[in-house]
């Protein structure tokens, strides 16, 4: 059997952490201006850590790096324990009731509409806590809860893949848009089956939206057809406008191109769908006291916060 103490005897906290920053980065020099180090002083970390090990952790790949199996274990292990200090850390300060510290928020895209508005009515309390702020697709969201790389999540249906808890903050309506001048902007109770012939700009696999978009008109039995796929709200939005076709989407990507009278909202029978923004923590999640401030704090004007954020009054003639 191997002798731990011969070989990792001298692998050092911050050995570990640089090698992470390093994983995460993708390569040396993104590593570097990260953790506000030299690139010699990056590699000299990766070298020593290396000779502790006794493998080859990483290999140069382009400009980056890939890791190897061994890398693959140590990184595992690494994020075991710096997270694992972090929580230490979270609890201690818990203990003496402090609420400063580090908030890490993940959101779905389409929640990147109102989280900041949410975050900084937050921050007018808590103006000692800081925020790192992830948005991604709902596939990226998962991935980060899997890894735990963050405290709390805003997004839709909560995933089936990782054990979680989730709290419905604020209701969620889909609805289908068309440019203004579309014709049936101006049409009332229409019927999907209208919608057969018209081509429909949406998002892409792995997005939330995606998802309730496709679970809703295979229950209806309507058979859409795509006339773009794109991984941006933005993107979605401006071809809609342009014309390019009509789009299931969240009513709450959409305030200032309703404003602006730049999209019109369709009067489907049946719509707007309304789902639930739900607040998420893994199971077996401890909050710090700066995460469990911002839970409390969602849970009870997350919907008032949502509805303020949204409230944009039409523009004058």
């Amino acid at each position: 059997m191997t002798d731990i103490s011969k070989t990792l005897r001298d692998v050092t906290l911050r050995q570990l952490k640089t090698f992470r920053s390093v994983a995460t980065a993708g390569g040396i020099s993104a590593a570097a201006r990260e953790l506000h180090l030299t690139q010699p002083a990056v590699s000299m970390q990766l070298k020593e850590l290396e000779g502790s090990c006794g493998v080859t952790l990483y290999e140069r790949s382009g400009r980056g790096i890939q890791l190897t199996t061994a890398g693959e274990t140590v990184l595992n292990t690494a994020n075991a324990i710096l997270d694992t200090l972090r929580n230490t850390q979270e609890a201690l300060d818990g203990m003496i009731g402090l609420k400063t510290g580090v908030l890490k928020l993940a959101t779905v895209s389409t929640a990147k509409y109102f989280a900041p508005s949410i975050l900084s009515a937050f921050r007018t309390e808590h103006p000692e806590i800081n925020v790192q702020l992830i948005v991604g697709n709902r596939q990226e969201v998962i991935d980060l809860l899997n890894k735990n790389s963050c405290d709390l999540v805003i997004m839709g249906t909560p995933p089936v893949e990782v054990e979680t808890k989730a709290i419905k903050f604020a209701s969620h309506p889909q609805v289908i848009i068309a440019a203004q001048n579309h014709p049936l902007s101006k049409e009332k109770n229409i019927s999907l089956k209208t919608l057969r012939k018209e081509g429909f700009v949406i998002r892409e696999m792995g997005s939330g939206t995606r998802a309730i978009m496709e679970r809703y008109f295979s229950d209806n039995k309507f058979d859409y057809q795509t006339a773009m796929e794109a991984s941006s709200n933005e993107t979605i939005k401006q071809a809609v406008i342009a014309g390019m076709g009509l789009s299931f989407i969240s009513k709450h990507t959409i305030a200032l191109e309703m404003a602006a009278k730049r999209l019109s909202v369709l009067d489907i029978k049946g719509m707007p769908l309304i789902r639930a923004w739900h607040a998420i923590c893994r199971e077996d999640k401890i909050f710090s006291p700066a995460a469990q401030a911002f839970f409390d704090y969602l849970i009870s004007n997350g919907e008032i916060c949502l509805k303020k954020s949204l409230s944009i009054p039409s523009r004058k003639k």
